[in-house]
């Protein structure tokens, strides 16, 4: 028998597989196949997820493990925040360490164990890099730019300004009102820029900002691969760096940023060091379930004979974010 765990980062929700605790690795089409099968509210378990998240051994110095994000659709992502957390909990718990590195798709990132938010709600700390801005990166094309700062694109929508990073995720970015974000302008523009399009062509992830004071913010998120999401790491973290980039009276560099979402909150820390911009993301690292299933079942996809265990995490999670400040009408999904 081997497990699963059910984890989130402000309620951004996946299920963790460590293949190194398995006899045989799956393949990537099982991978996909699992993903799409598992993530799924109708035929999945425990109502879906956003994504699996892989751990496999890693040949890299001084790195623990790495992490392979699998979204829902049942694509990769080059990275995810929220997932990394989870993972960096699974792999700081599994190996007795609380501060090391984690292999992603792009990079090496630093991570490490962060004081609890609050009673039993545990809080790591992870590196969201490499930042780019050229349009290659992202990629765009057909917009009159070669990168996006504050820009207004008629293209895209009337009267919004945009920004565009890659975190290494591509992320599109608008600062908004509270009408516009409770809007359906989100929904409509995050579908059309993630289906066949000539402006995004791998897609792209779009963030609506609500800035709510200095270094405070509430980000809601439309996320390639996956849809409306609760929360969305690389999101947030990319916003917050655009706050600071064209928000400077209300937003500090090297100081924590507020960054509330409808899944809860986390803080960001945007680091502009030798040339370089990153941002530290914090924020919680739930693990809501055990899974418990054969290894053959793993590879077939079938759930029939789990066994699962509930944690009482949750429970702490629920009370911590029923005590945050509400901003707007933007529901958990």
């Amino acid at each position: 028998m081997v497990f699963l765990l059910k984890v989130h980062g402000s309620q951004n929700s996946f299920f963790i597989l460590d293949q190194t605790e398995l006899k045989k690795q799956l393949t990537d089409n099982e991978l996909v196949s699992l993903t799409k099968k598992i993530t799924s509210q109708k035929t999945g378990i425990l109502n879906g997820a956003d994504g699996v998240l892989v751990v496999n051994n890693s040949s890299h110095p001084n790195v623990l493990g790495q992490m392979r994000v699998i979204n829902a659709d049942g694509s990769e992502a080059s990275m995810c925040g929220n997932g990394l957390r989870t993972v960096s909990r699974y792999l700081a718990e599994k190996y007795h360490q609380n501060n090391f590195q984690v292999e992603t798709l792009n990079a090496d990132l630093r991570v490490k164990k962060y004081e609890n938010f609050t009673e039993g709600v545990p809080a790591y700390a992870v590196e969201i890099s490499p930042v780019r801005f050229n349009k290659e990166d992202l990629p765009f094309d057909n917009l009159g730019h070669n990168r996006l700062i504050d820009q207004y694109v008629p293209e895209l929508y009337p009267g919004l300004k945009f920004t565009s990073i890659a975190v290494p995720n591509p992320h599109l970015i608008s600062f908004i009102n509270q009408k516009q974000i409770e809007s359906n302008i989100l929904g409509n523009l995050g579908k059309r820029l993630n289906d066949k399009n000539i402006y995004y062509p791998d897609g792209v992830n779009v963030n609506f900002a609500q800035i709510l004071g200095k270094n405070n913010l509430f980000v809601r998120t439309y996320e390639r691969g996956v849809g409306f999401t609760n929360a969305c790491g690389t999101g947030m973290s990319a916003t917050s760096l655009a706050f600071c980039l064209t928000h400077p009276e209300e937003a500090k560099f090297n100081e924590p940023i507020t960054v509330y979402n409808p899944g809860g909150m986390v803080k960001t820390i945007v680091h502009y060091e030798k040339k370089q911009y990153w941002i530290e993301l914090i924020g919680n690292a739930t693990f809501t379930n055990k899974i418990e299933i054969s290894e053959s079942d793993l590879h077939n996809a079938n759930f029939e004979n789990i066994k699962i265990t509930s944690t009482s995490e949750q429970e702490a999670y629920l009370k911590f974010i029923n005590n945050l400040p509400h901003f707007n009408n933007v529901k958990t999904i």
